[in-house]
């Protein structure tokens, strides 16, 4: 369990090759346009494995059947180069392409609304001129008829989707509207970090809504709180920390895990210090979500480990699998390996992600930084339903957590559910993992 995180930004951010990037304008100095869409993540969700930037392809498994990205190159036959500013800006602010046809709300057009015109123009001319044309045709969903059929699609958005721009709020700095900014917007966190209602949208697209941020669980993982509850969300982080987090995919006790990395990869790492400070002050500016209180630290454990007391279910299995990385008190290592205890996500009374990196492994990111990720390895080949629960309940009620146990039948659920979705390998860090396609 080598990569746990105790906070992230959105889950449902994909992968590419590192350098796809900063590609698409060659060797040229990142002008706006380039910065912006690398903050909104664009080809991440725009590239398939071994694909050109930009070309679309990449595969998004959803319970109806599977969705593919779109070539948003400006070619004009497979890509978008016949879009006028205003056709552009209507599909990434409204979800609306040139010919009419609505587009699945897994691209995240109810964030990308609040990019301001000047900003929008600035993606426009990005996309249109320094952006490379490549002829590649778009897929068709695997969506069966009826089911893709779109127009239901204008009712969702008649009644979820706010299609009104950023309006700053006079009351806050300019830093915290900043960051404001882009939380809401091109970074869409709220897009993974924000709960689902009935009809799969987001519950809450500001701060106004109390319910903006506190988590959300997609595809077997769980895009942890980032409102400010001491027990499982950032109340223990100074903007500092969060900073630093954005920027590298760490700090001394974390590490950024699952599809976050690939937000730090290939995004977050790009912004500069003023806008990753910015995106700090306005997280550390939500309030709690709960009252509940930090976990007060408890050697108990640690005593009884290194006593060789293997008697409470899981503490084998710690020590067998996860001991030699984490420590025997759970504090892991500086900047390396994750502390378990007090850890934010160890205590999120959603288990999803702690299951998931348990089953499949995960790696951390590869940054300017730090080049070379570490990965951790996937135990489900090893641990049957129960050894992983029991492993799981250890771990989060030692050195001082209190979360609730987890059940032999949750693992088998999670285990069932995601031996049939794509994942990428721990291991082969260019390799795109499955998440949100923007078609």
């Amino acid at each position: 369990m080598s990569t746990l995180w105790n906070a992230a930004l959105p889950l449902l951010a994909l992968a590419l090759l590192p350098a796809a990037v900063n590609a698409a304008a060659d060797s040229q100095p990142p002008g706006k346009g380039q910065y912006l869409a690398t903050a909104g993540d664009c080809v991440a969700c725009h590239t398939a494995a071994g694909g050109k930037p930009f070309t679309g392809g990449l595969k998004m498994s959803t319970p109806l059947g599977a969705i593919y990205s779109t070539n948003i190159t400006p070619d004009k036959d497979t890509g978008i180069g016949d879009y006028r500013y205003e056709d552009f800006a209507k599909a990434v602010r409204e979800g609306v392409a040139k010919d009419g046809h609505h587009l699945y709300p897994a691209m995240p057009y109810t964030a990308f609304a609040r990019i301001n015109d000047e900003d929008m123009h600035a993606l426009y001319d990005f996309f249109m001129q320094q952006v490379p044309a490549v002829k590649q045709a778009n897929r068709d969903s695997d969506i069966p008829w009826p089911l893709n059929m779109r127009w239901p699609l204008a009712a969702w958005n008649w009644v979820f989707h706010d299609d009104d721009a950023f309006k700053p709020d006079r009351g806050q700095s300019e830093e915290w509207n900043r960051g404001a900014y882009l939380v809401q917007g091109l970074e869409h966190c709220g897009t993974c970090h924000t709960p689902r209602g009935i009809a799969f949208q987001e519950k809450a697209l500001d701060q106004s809504d109390d319910a903006y941020l506190t988590g959300g669980t997609l595809e077997g993982w769980h895009a942890p709180n980032l409102t400010g509850t001491g027990k499982d969300g950032l109340g223990r982080w100074s903007a500092d920390e969060l900073a630093m987090f954005l920027k590298t995919g760490h700090t001394d006790t974390s590490a950024a895990f699952g599809s976050m990395t690939d937000v730090v990869e290939h995004s977050t790492q790009y912004l500069n210090d003023a806008d990753l400070r910015a995106m700090a002050v306005y997280l550390k500016s939500l309030r709690p979500s709960a009252a509940a209180p930090a976990p007060y630290a408890d050697d108990v454990t640690s005593a009884a480990l290194i006593r060789g007391d293997m008697s409470k279910p899981g503490a084998q299995e710690y020590m067998d699998n996860c001991a030699a990385c984490h420590r025997i008190d759970g504090r892991g290592y500086a900047k390396t390996f994750p502390a378990l205890a007090r850890n934010p996500v160890v205590l999120s009374d959603d288990p999803s992600s702690l299951i998931s990196i348990v089953l499949h492994g995960g790696k951390m990111a590869v940054t300017r930084d730090a080049v070379t990720g570490l990965t951790m390895p996937d135990f489900g080949w090893r641990l049957d339903d129960k050894q992983a629960a029991d492993l799981l309940s250890f771990i989060r009620g030692a050195w001082g957590n209190d979360a609730p146990a987890v059940s032999a039948g949750a693992v088998a659920k999670l285990r069932h559910a995601t031996s049939t979705v794509e994942r990428k390998d721990p291991n082969k860090a260019n390799e795109p993992n499955t998440g949100q396609a923007h078609q």
